[in-house]
């Protein structure tokens, strides 16, 4: 499998305060790799980074099995594409306008600004300026603009934050049918349901440090219990493991009919942050 971003004991320091300590992952060709963590944990300085716009202190960031710094040649600036929170949006053109201009300098046809903004569900806006957008709608215009050129790596940084739950839906398939087509996506989030839904592996980041790394599932196991939760037909609600002795409780409660319903106690990737951390996720 190729390796698309490989980061070695990265280290970001500003001034006397350090927001990202040692930090070390690989991310192969056609993964979705969440990067989770609340604010202030190091998300986007690891995002600037390895997209060229911040320098590192410490340590190695290699895209493409280049270094980043090769992000800012030309012939690289097409393989990526970035949403982050500075939208670099010309705000007196429309929508379409934006658009269109990025396409001139990518060399694409018309027809790729009405796909792409087919794909945040906006085309039917396309003649509304900027500056009398909301904040949700610069959003997909901006994840619009990344994705334009059909990238082969794709940085998002908080991509649906701003959205309301019917866009968020149409992002995520939008996402999933780009990755099937070959793009290789980094996400930022703080939102653990988002990150269940679109990742195959996520990392855990909090104070600048991976806590944890892994599939869901993966993390899920070496972070659950292997209970389960039974509720009985009086009411009651019993909590048991997999031993011999509740084999057997279990056994007689079905042999009279006790059993209503049997749930098993795995953690939420929330409840897993909170472990691995030992705060709430803000």
């Amino acid at each position: 499998m190729e390796t698309i971003i490989e980061v070695s004991h990265l280290k970001k320091d500003f001034q006397n305060e350090s927001a990202i300590r040692d930090v070390s992952f690989k991310i192969e060709k056609g993964e979705i790799f969440g990067f989770l963590g609340p604010s202030g944990s190091g998300k986007t300085t690891t995002i600037k980074i390895l997209t060229a716009q911040l320098l590192a202190s410490g340590g190695k960031v290699r895209i493409f099995n280049e270094d980043a710094k090769a992000l800012k040649q030309p012939a690289s600036r097409s393989r990526f594409g970035i949403l982050t929170d500075n939208s670099g949006l010309y705000t007196r053109l429309s929508v379409e306008e934006n658009l269109l201009l990025y396409s001139k300098l990518y060399n694409l046809p018309e027809s790729s600004v009405k796909e792409a903004l087919t794909f945040v569900n906006l085309y039917e806006e396309r003649k509304k300026r900027i500056s009398v957008l909301s904040k949700g709608m610069i959003q997909r215009v901006t994840l619009a603009r990344a994705i334009l050129h059909k990238p082969e790596l794709l940085f998002l940084d908080e991509p649906t934050s701003a959205l309301d739950p019917v866009n968020t839906k149409h992002i995520y398939e939008g996402l999933r049918k780009l990755n099937e087509m070959g793009t290789t996506i980094f996400l930022t989030t703080h939102d653990m349901a988002e990150a269940e839904i679109l990742c195959d592996r996520i990392a855990f980041l909090d104070a600048g440090e991976i806590r944890a790394i892994g599939t869901p599932s993966q993390l899920k196991r070496q972070f659950g219990d292997d209970s389960l939760t039974v509720e009985l037909t009086d009411g009651r609600k019993e909590v048991i493991g997999k031993g011999a002795e509740d084999a057997k409780q279990m056994f007689e409660w079905m042999q009279n009919n006790l059993v209503d319903r049997v749930m098993t106690n795995e953690p939420s990737l929330g409840d897993i942050f909170v472990q691995v951390t030992g705060r709430k996720l803000l």
